[in-house]
């Protein structure tokens, strides 16, 4: 959240990130754009002179003052001496790069006008290559605006999903049954896979804790509970429903998965729903229902499930992880402003099957939106607990050189929010992320 990155120069900056970057570009060269190249000749003729002239100097030089015979390392005399004595000459190609230690004094100022001489129609006629040459663009490397500096992250992009429109003549669903036209989780080649993963590796909880499973299943006929099981330690029947492959996993996904457990027998004990993100709603749906006798999870997936060539197949991959509920009070104060303090994460205790307190001290960060509008989180407020000297807003102080104001450095590395106003929505969205990188997010109404 603190992070600094480049700022690449957008193309049309009126447009934002849509009209795209300006990249570096780069003279595609082949042999034929420089046989084809009407300069080269033109170059020769007019540098050429220089060269030969600097040449005529350098052999008169080293005739009048003869240095020991030089073998030529390219040519028709490569490896044959050329005695300067007897009044053999060098020819262009055979002048060495370094300066011979034995050669005369005399002879430096025609050496270096040589090379010079050559340098500069080289680099004429590299210039002229290059101007005629097509240009390529490197679209890995967008060019970058020195007088400006990005923070916060890299790019990212959240939308709302297209709502689906059904045709005339599809039949009209019965009141109250669920439309799952409108989830995007699907089945997918991989829940076999996650499935297979998920019965070798168990879901890690907190303090080492562990929920492993003493059998998983496939559940005929059923389209949003994807596994059925019993945990090793208990036997408890559990309920397992996946998240899409490249989405979060959303509300609608939750309900259907809750109506299919309900017709379940033997009644579930557990259900758990894995997924690499939660949709907001989805979340707080699967935290704050009550279901008697039945226990609601979230299950982390590591991103290593979708990439089977690099994940290494052993029962120690941290591949699920359990995902503490939000401890959040909100309340509002004298002066009629509101406030949010953060008590931390409620983890589920695998051994006794109850909820267990995480406390303040495991809260790396949490961020909250005072006008949460259901559809995307706007952090207003960003608070570092865990942060050290160097980090959380300490570390941006010092990337971008600029003064901030001491008092709110403090409270933003707090677990009590700034006061504020109650928002449009009369709803707040506090996302927490815990030591392990784990995050949860609650999602409060207010009495407006």
């Amino acid at each position: 959240m603190t992070a600094s990155f480049d700022y690449f120069d957008l193309r049309y900056p009126h447009e934002g990130l849509k009209g795209g970057f300006n990249y570096k570009t780069v003279p595609h060269i082949t042999l034929k754009s420089i046989a084809n190249n009407p300069d080269i000749d033109t170059i020769y003729e007019e540098d050429q002179h220089r060269v030969v002239a600097a040449l005529d100097d350098l052999n008169t030089a080293l005739m009048a003052s003869p240095p020991n015979a030089l073998k030529p390392k390219q040519g028709v005399r490569k490896g044959k001496k050329v005695n300067f004595k007897d009044g053999e000459a060098l020819d262009e190609w055979e002048v060495p790069f370094d300066w011979p230690e034995d050669w005369p004094e005399g002879a430096r100022k025609a050496f270096d006008a040589f090379h010079s001489a050559r340098r500069a129609m080289q680099a004429r006629m590299d210039q002229s290559i290059a101007d005629h040459a097509d240009q390529e663009t490197l679209y890995d490397q967008p060019q970058i605006d020195k007088t400006k500096l990005r923070v916060t992250g890299k790019f990212t992009v959240e939308a709302v999903p297209a709502p689906v429109v059904m045709g005339l003549d599809d039949d009209a669903l019965p009141v109250g049954e669920p439309d799952d036209s409108l989830a995007r989780s699907g089945a997918t080649s991989r829940q076999s896979m996650w499935r297979d993963e998920l019965l070798k590796t168990g879901i890690r909880g907190k303090n080492k804790q562990m929920m492993e499973f003493a059998d998983l299943e496939v559940i005929p006929g059923l389209k949003n509970l994807h596994a059925s099981g019993s945990l090793a330690e208990s036997g408890d029947r559990v309920v397992v429903s996946f998240g899409p492959e490249h989405a979060a996993l959303e509300q609608r996904q939750v309900e259907m998965a809750l109506r299919e457990a309900e017709k379940l027998r033997p009644a579930p004990k557990v259900i758990v729903f894995c997924a690499f993100t939660f949709d907001p709603e989805a979340a707080k749906d699967i935290d704050e229902l009550e279901w008697p006798g039945v226990t609601l999870l979230k299950a982390q997936m590591n991103t290593d499930l979708l990439t089977d060539d690099l994940k290494k197949k052993r029962s120690s991959n941290q591949s699920f992880w359990l995902m503490g509920q939000p401890d959040v009070d909100v309340r509002k104060r004298d002066d009629g402003k509101w406030e949010v303090e953060v008590n931390g994460f409620d983890y589920f205790n695998t051994k006794t099957g109850e909820l267990d307190s995480g406390g303040k001290s495991k809260i790396a960060m949490w961020s909250l939106d005072t006008d949460y509008n259901e559809r995307s989180l706007f952090p207003h407020q960003v608070f570092f607990p865990m942060a050290g000297a160097k980090d959380g807003w300490n570390r941006l102080k010092a990337t971008i050189r600029a003064e901030l104001e001491e008092d709110l450095l403090d409270q933003f590395h707090g677990t009590v929010s700034l006061p504020f106003e109650v928002g449009d929505h009369n709803k707040v969205a506090v996302k927490i992320v815990d030591d392990r990188g784990i995050e949860s997010l609650k999602i409060v109404e207010l009495d407006a």
